[in-house]
């Protein structure tokens, strides 16, 4: 599978999370819309109401729509913007993490749980404590433990924390200033609360130097993603501005992670997305673009490639507007 294609043209989906949970594909996608809201840096025109659910039996069978599972109007602490989700399964039960403006329009991550992972999720009353910014990754070791990955900066407000509180001027690190860290925090047994404090999730250069602010080609933005591949830690990642998914390799869920290399090329949009998920036997990236909604960024289409390793364990480069 070489070529890309589309998963669901019935509609705009975002920002694509994809686990097997009972032997399918599960996707976890944001649900675009028209708002009419004008395009800015803060990222309003991404107003996200709901979530679906999708399955796929196969890699080549037609995607299903399970429907609405989760909508902004059902949270008791809900704001504004349904941003980017992830589930994890633990002992039968199901948990979206979910990126959420508060009241006071400062993001949060929210839990809803559900029986299956198709769900319908029930959301928690409040968000976890001491969650902030957006884009959550969960993810399972093999240990068991669970993590959670997160941050995006500009509009996913994570230059207003320094050591997990916020700060004033609220700014961005200058450019030969080290880049701000993305967060990982290990899950608390049932799910619903970080067990510590986040840390920061360093990503070094070659020389084994943290990434710099102005480094835009390799730094973190936003869009975490954590898999394994032959016993080590594989942290991709979305540059934002520069357009790229890049990727760094760790011995140990919390890093320190060495940058590697380029994942997608730019694509068609301001953003991308995405997530690797092994089935029956290969390896798939999950991403979007804009093709279809004639290049409007806020109305995004999700889509999905066989994603493939060379023999040193380096994933090998996809262009994100030929494949």
């Amino acid at each position: 599978m070489n070529k890309s294609k589309y998963l669901y043209p019935g509609d705009y989906m975002a920002d694509p999370s994809a686990h097997v949970f009972e032997n399918k594909i599960y996707i976890y996608p944001s649900h675009d819309r028209e708002s009419g809201i004008p395009e800015n840096d803060n990222g309003d025109h991404f107003d996200m109401q709901d979530y679906h659910v999708f399955s796929l039996e196969d890699i080549n069978a037609e995607v299903v729509d399970h429907g609405k599972v989760l909508d902004v109007k059902k949270i008791p602490w809900a704001g504004r913007q349904l941003w980017d989700s992830d589930v994890a399964e633990k002992d039968g039960k199901y948990y979206m993490y979910f990126s959420m403006k508060d009241k006071n329009d400062i993001f949060r991550l929210g839990v809803a749980m559900a029986d299956q992972p198709y769900g319908p999720f029930v959301p928690q009353d409040n968000p976890i404590k001491g969650s902030y910014s957006i884009d959550p990754c969960a993810f399972k070791d093999t240990d068991g433990s669970y993590y959670l990955y997160f941050g995006g900066i500009w509009g996913g407000q994570l230059q207003f924390y320094r050591n997990n509180k916020i700060v004033s001027p609220n700014e961005l690190p200058k450019s030969d200033e080290t880049a701000l860290s993305p967060k990982v925090v290990k899950m608390s047994a049932d799910m619903l609360e970080f067990s510590e404090q986040p840390r920061d999730l360093v990503i070094l250069d070659k020389e084994g130097k943290p990434l710099k602010h102005g480094d835009t080609e390799k730094r973190f933005f936003e869009a975490s993603w954590m898999h394994k591949y032959q016993g080590k830690y594989y942290f991709s990642y979305s540059t934002g501005d520069s357009h790229l998914i890049c990727y760094a390799i760790g011995d140990n869920p919390y890093g320190p992670f060495t940058y590697q290399g380029v994942i997608l090329s730019p694509v068609v949009g301001w953003t991308t997305h995405h997530s690797i998920v092994e089935f029956k036997g290969k390896w798939y990236l999950f991403y979007h673009d804009s093709v279809p909604s004639g290049g409007k960024t806020w109305l995004r289409s999700m889509k999905v490639i066989e994603l493939t390793y060379d023999e040193n364990g380096h994933i090998k480069p996809i262009d994100g507007l030929s494949s």
